[in-house]
């Protein structure tokens, strides 16, 4: 997969980081000339473009033909949207992500400005509140498509049924789709044979009907 993260500062570094590790195709484009260089210490030179994520000239130089993906994380959000838009709707782009600075500016961040998913930093940090509430072990990481169904992230606790069991051994609904494994530094992706252990944290796909489901197998 193709995935072009316009911003390459912290945020955007981390996602280019998991995106490659995940074996895709990353382009980051920045045009601050120190972050460019920090980031030369840890990708490839042809992984990096100096320059303006919001210009189209720019974006063509970092392959946005070929591209599945943009992920628009920058720290300003006038150019998270103006990228936004010029990838959703000049270059055709099937998933644009953008990030949100200011919760003001939530409202702007629609389909009908070419933003599919937008990630808002404090509505995200007000529902891990939220679902921390709720739920001790399981936080929302993001809502999809305004719908029921979410990514999540739980934790394996000591002693639960999950605790040792192995992903084949599990019954779960096909509405639950299981992701990935955090295991300390580790990130595993989940197959038949992976062995749960307390302390794990699982990354799934869910809607709101079986959370409880998720929760249940892990506390």
């Amino acid at each position: 997969m193709k995935v072009i993260v316009i911003g390459g500062g912290q945020v955007g570094a981390y996602v280019a980081r998991i995106m490659v590790e995940a074996q895709n195709d990353v382009c980051i484009i920045d045009n601050r000339e120190k972050v460019i260089q920090y980031n030369q210490q840890e990708f490839k030179e042809e992984q990096i473009i100096y320059g303006d994520g919001a210009d189209p000239k720019i974006l063509e130089r970092a392959g946005i033909y070929e591209a599945d993906v943009v992920a628009a994380v920058t720290g300003a959000d006038e150019i998270n949207l103006v990228a936004s838009t010029i990838a959703k709707f000049e270059f055709g782009i099937e998933k644009v992500i953008a990030r949100v600075n200011n919760p003001k500016n939530e409202w702007l961040f629609t389909r009908d400005m070419g933003v599919d998913i937008p990630i808002s930093q404090a509505n995200l940090l007000a529902r891990v509140i939220s679902n921390q509430i709720d739920m001790n072990n399981m936080i929302t990481l993001m809502k999809l498509n305004d719908k029921n169904a979410s990514i999540v992230e739980v934790t394996v606790n000591m002693g639960s049924k999950a605790d040792g069991a192995t992903v084949k051994d599990i019954v779960i609904s096909d509405n639950i789709v299981l992701i990935a494994v955090q295991r300390g530094n580790e990130n595993m992706i989940v197959r038949g044979e992976t062995v749960f252990q307390a302390g794990d944290h699982i990354f799934a796909y869910t809607d709101a009907e079986e959370d409880q489901t998720l929760y249940n197998l892990t506390r």
